[in-house]
């Protein structure tokens, strides 16, 4: 199985949660991001991160000016992280449950981002499926074997 630290993107833009809206939205533009990693206030302080979601729904929604407005004040934080050797499968597993897209990589320090469109476009799922998600049977062969087991529990 491979891992975040094979499929994630390493070249990170990031930013101050002190940045007004608009500075983040004109670097969002100028790189072609939809999100933005926010930078720590200190070593012990996590990261956080503010998303084209966040902009939209929190600032333009409600006649905000950005040029006034904070990104720490609409900012994620702190917000999901994995580890470098967290399994792509893993990966996928959590954003799916948590409904997030995308999440820092991060040990000790900040190594990446892992995004949904990483796990689509650099993983080995199609290649290398997980046969034996739910047992020796596969529910996709068997669909009796996801009904039974969610009976079992």
């Amino acid at each position: 199985m491979m891992a975040a630290r094979e499929i994630m993107t390493k070249d990170v833009v990031s930013i101050s949660g002190s940045a007004t809206v608009a500075e983040a939205v004109a670097l969002m533009k100028e790189k072609g991001l939809r999100a933005l990693i926010v930078d720590r206030r200190n070593e012990d302080d996590p990261y956080g991160m503010v998303t084209e979601t966040d902009i939209v729904y929190k600032v333009a929604a409600h006649g905000h000016d950005p040029k006034e407005m904070r990104v720490y004040q609409i900012m994620t934080k702190p917000c999901i992280v994995v580890t470098p050797e967290l399994g792509v499968e893993y990966v996928a597993r959590l954003f799916a449950n948590t409904k997030i897209r995308r999440a820092p990589v991060v040990q000790g320090r900040l190594l990446g981002v892992v995004s949904i469109s990483d796990i689509l476009r650099k993983s080995d799922f199609v290649e290398k499926p997980k046969k034996d998600f739910y047992g020796s049977d596969s529910y996709m062969d068997n669909p009796e074997v996801l009904q039974q087991r969610e009976y079992d529990v």
